[in-house]
């Protein structure tokens, strides 16, 4: 890997922990020959990447800019001869895909493995309209959420203070209910051309995870695996579960979360896995 480094600030990091970009920045400059790059927006963050040249891209920001990295390389197919690095940084929850692949969540740690670190090269699913999903998809995308509950009157407030309000508030309004949970769907699901349901057979879930070499339990390198789980009359029903290379749904309107984001509606989508398709440099 080349000892140059690109390092590429996303905006979003430094509004939300400059500290920690900061510290990774310093890190960085400090192992190797960095040169930073401090986007405003997407536009500028596509136009530092596509003038990276011979150095190396370290993306400093969220599990988005991540995403916006690998997408932009993909759609410019640039991906396979660029391997990525990347500093995790962002509010609570915003780092959990970056994470999940194996990234440390520290500031000094993960820039440490973007000096140090090996490259790993990483399925992904790649759908028919040149989308990426680099941890996997599930449809349907949500689940039941409570309903908000009205902040309590601090008790400092005393009755008089109560007694004002409702004289001179209208009427609190209906608490909102709880968002719903999805109903059974109706899906037809084919894996290399087989078809695992059909439009008749009501789904509860339908999840899709590129495989990961040496992760035990998951599909293998070049090969996806899909997890259905049919709608429970009574007992809970057994998941079925398959491996393959492309998958495609077809159903009336439905939408789907691929790496945290919730896309659609659409009535036909496929994936198909791109085998090693990407590189991440991770703790050797």
């Amino acid at each position: 890997m080349s000892d140059q480094l690109l390092v590429i600030i996303d905006p979003a990091a430094r509004q939300t922990d400059g500290e920690s970009v900061r510290i990774a920045k310093d890190v960085l400059s400090a192992g190797a020959a960095a040169k930073v790059c401090l986007p405003d927006g997407p536009e500028e963050f596509a136009r530092a990447l596509g003038r990276r040249g011979s150095r190396r891209p370290v993306v400093i920001g969220d599990d988005h800019a991540l995403l916006r990295a690998v997408t932009l390389l993909h759609r410019e197919r640039e991906l396979a001869g660029c391997g990525l690095s990347v500093v995790p940084v962002g509010g609570a929850g915003e780092t959990s895909l970056t994470q999940s692949l194996g990234v440390p969540g520290g500031a000094v740690a993960a820039a440490r493995t973007v000096l140090d670190g090996t490259e790993r090269r990483l399925d992904l699913l790649v759908d028919d309209s040149d989308g990426v999903v680099l941890t996997g998809l599930a449809i349907p995308p949500a689940r039941r959420v409570p309903a908000p509950t009205p902040a309590p009157v601090a008790p400092a407030a005393g009755r008089w203070y109560r007694t004002l309000l409702a004289r001179t508030l209208p009427a609190r309004p209906p608490r909102l209910p709880a968002v719903p949970a999805p109903g059974p769907t109706r899906l037809r699901v084919q894996l290399d051309g087989e078809t695992l349901v059909d439009l008749d057979e009501p789904l509860e879930s339908l999840t899709v995870t590129p495989g990961a070499p040496g992760t035990p339990g998951a599909a293998g390198a070049g090969t996806a695996e899909v997890e259905l789980r049919p709608l429970s009359v009574g007992a809970e029903a057994s998941p079925l579960r398959a491996c393959g290379r492309t998958v495609a749904v077809t159903g009336p309107d439905f939408r789907y979360r691929a790496d945290g984001a919730v896309s659609g509606p659409v009535r036909r989508r496929t994936w198909r896995v791109a085998e090693a398709a990407w590189g991440l440099v991770l703790p050797s």
